[in-house]
């Protein structure tokens, strides 16, 4: 029941047009891609069993609120998630939290507080950060504290490896040179490899690249964060969690791993050599990383004065307006955050919710992926992810549900930006809200136009004009229809 279609390269890739029960003989299937950053190109997405993906991202270090890169993070992995199992995968997503670390114990003794109640509170408000920008829950979200044992299990088969040591002032390190293969995914060789900023350093090391497994308790640090060992009291360094709690949810060996670009070294690099020297076979299939976040082309920091946390950012933006800024650019493309982009992402989406609005979507309880627009929406999906050409699709289509005023283009329309986790308000409730974080101006609007309204009433035409130019004035326009006025952000 399949064929495929050979083209030229340069111009189409290849095509599979084959049955599928959930869209009938006509579709045509397009073969995900996904650039791979231990090969550095393109690969066809082969999962390890088929049908089903089984995926493990890097979470946050839960000492503080989420920032603009966590927000990044989330959104992007998200979507990935999202198309997998729009895709028919049976998609197992892990994203881990860090709730052990060295910033973490510095914090709650600043703040007299113990170590859970400051990781709990700030878990919480991540979860809240996630949910206001539509970003589903991972079927798994592990602790590090709750997987000790196997870190333990992890260093322990290190060690019976030859791969690490004890060192002079007891931390267990694992010894870079030993492994073959250390630098693969970041594409340097061992002399060119500098410790990263998150590198622990450690007294007694056999080389300056090598990293800690387990630090030995110190005195000056609180009870809860030591654990018996092997080696003496202790806790986990950084880069052996995500090895043992993914290999504990996952298995040794995994389809996708995913993160932010400032985590391909040293943490993915430790993590691969970590994971294959312990286990004896390969890590992870596919590496996916997400680009940096830029404040007015400048790289986001707290040293610069331009660090915005996610909050920030909501008091002024509305969360899926956040949402399909960070959707907008590709994943692997450095995301440039202004408030002209955000006002600008606000307006584009405006206009998708407006055609919404203008055409009563027709229901769709399943996308009809033979269709030309889908087609053209998924080309880009699978083709790495490219959200920036699948929104163009969604902007095509509102232009044609407004030309045609058809109800099928139009749920096409809500159906597609439901699959990037777009376009699920009530295009009224978000066009009078103007994808503003709050409605706290909507009643001084709604008082004005209720004035125009009177006026019109009492034939004051004049003072209805003024007030329909004083709202436009402050970016309102409005619209005279057999229901009443609509107002919507110019």
């Amino acid at each position: 029941f399949a064929f495929f279609l050979f083209a030229a390269k340069s111009v189409w890739p290849v095509v599979c047009i084959g049955f599928s029960p959930s869209f009938g003989f006509s579709t045509v299937f397009l073969m995900l891609k996904i650039h791979n950053s231990l090969s550095r190109k393109k690969e066809q997405f082969k999962p390890i069993e088929p049908g089903k993906v089984r995926m493990y991202v890097c979470g946050m270090t839960v000492y503080d609120y989420c920032h603009l890169g966590h927000a990044r993070v989330m959104v992007v992995f998200d979507m990935v998630a999202r198309w997998l199992r729009t895709s028919e995968y049976q998609v197992t997503y892990v994203r881990n939290i860090t709730d052990i670390d060295d910033k973490i114990i510095k914090r709650a003794g600043e703040n007299g507080e113990s170590i859970r109640t400051l990781t709990d509170r700030f878990i919480a408000a991540m979860h809240e950060d996630a949910d206001a920008l539509g970003v589903q829950r991972p079927d798994h979200e592990p602790r590090a504290t709750e997987f000790v044992a196997p870190m333990q299990r992890l260093i322990g088969d290190l060690v019976g490896n030859g791969l690490a040591y004890q060192a002079d002032n007891e931390d267990v390190c694992f010894a870079v040179r030993k492994f073959d293969g250390y630098g693969k995914l970041s594409g340097k060789s061992l002399d060119e490899l500098r410790a990263g900023e998150r590198v622990e350093v450690a007294g007694g090391k056999q080389d300056p690249l090598d990293f800690v497994l387990w630090k030995h308790a110190r005195p000056d640090e609180p009870e809860e964060v030591k654990w018996a060992s092997p080696w003496g009291l202790g806790r986990p360094g950084w880069h052996i969690e995500c090895s043992a709690m993914s290999s504990e949810l996952l298995g040794a060996h995994f389809d996708i791993h995913g993160g932010g670009a400032d985590l391909q070294f040293p943490h993915h690099e430790n993590e691969i050599a970590q994971s294959e020297g312990a286990h004896q076979c390969s890590f992870v299939n596919y590496w996916m990383h997400n680009g940096f976040v830029r404040v007015d082309d400048e790289k986001m920091s707290k040293s610069l004065g331009n660090f915005f946390t996610i909050r920030d950012v909501l008091k002024e933006y509305a969360p899926e307006v956040v949402r399909f800024f960070i959707l907008r650019a590709h994943y692997r493309s450095p995301l440039n955050y202004s408030d002209a982009h955000l006002v600008d992402a606000r307006s584009a989406l405006s206009r998708l919710y407006t055609a919404l609005r203008n055409v009563t979507p027709a229901p769709i309880e399943a996308v009809d992926w033979s269709a030309p627009a889908a087609q053209r929406f998924k080309q880009a999906m699978d083709d790495d992810f490219n959200t920036a050409e699948a929104l163009s699709v969604l902007f095509d289509l509102a232009a044609e549900a407004n030309r045609s005023q058809s109800a099928e283009i139009s749920g096409l329309l809500k159906a597609l930006g439901k699959v990037l986790g777009l376009l699920e308000q009530e295009p009224t409730t978000f066009l009078q809200g103007g994808g503003e974080s709050s409605g706290e101006n909507v009643a001084a609007i709604e008082a004005q136009i209720e004035a125009r309204i009177a006026a019109k009433k009492a034939r004051d035409f004049a003072e209805a004009d003024r007030i329909r130019a004083e709202l436009l004035a402050q970016g309102i326009a409005l619209e005279d229809t057999a229901q009443g006025t609509i107002w919507r952000r110019a």
